[in-house]
């Protein structure tokens, strides 16, 4: 799958958010965005993940920039995770992997060894004018909000 480049147009998506809501790339147009891609909720690494940039949001916000996650996940499930973990920021279900194909971040990867097919846990940051500003795939749930901070320039 291919992976998006700095400075082209992010594609644009409208997915279901937790509480059933559709939630589009245009919602957040003039805002910088950080989404995060991640294989799914309530699991030990997604878990890291999550918490960390529930933990970095106000860092994040302040330098602003919004964050979403999008999993395969439904709604429902979303909702579980966000109310177990105090997630403060919007968890986009996209369960046929349409908009994580757009994005790169669907595909073939290594699991134990093993070639599987799905979520290549990855980030995207988009900028207010629409376009990808940073692009990060294959990614370690553990440390990634400090590596995106450092990338960012916000450390």
């Amino acid at each position: 799958m291919p992976r998006l480049e700095t400075q082209q147009p992010a594609p644009d998506f409208s997915l279901l958010d937790q509480d059933g809501n559709t939630v589009s790339l245009k919602d957040f147009a003039g805002r910088k965005l950080i989404i995060f891609f991640y294989p799914a909720a309530m699991t030990p690494g997604c878990t890291k993940e999550a918490c960390d940039f529930r933990d970095s949001l106000a860092r994040l916000q302040g330098a602003g920039y919004e964050v979403v996650g999008i999993s395969p996940d439904t709604p429902e499930k979303q909702k579980k995770f966000i109310e177990k973990e105090s997630l403060t920021y919007p968890l986009l279900s996209d369960p046929d992997h349409a908009v994580m194909d757009a994005y790169g971040a669907w595909g073939e990867k290594s699991l134990y060894g093993k070639k599987v097919t799905g979520v290549i846990r990855s980030t995207v940051v988009v900028g207010e004018d629409g376009t990808v500003e940073l692009g990060k795939y294959n990614i370690k749930a553990t440390g990634h909000v400090a590596s995106l901070s450092k990338a960012l320039g916000l450390d």
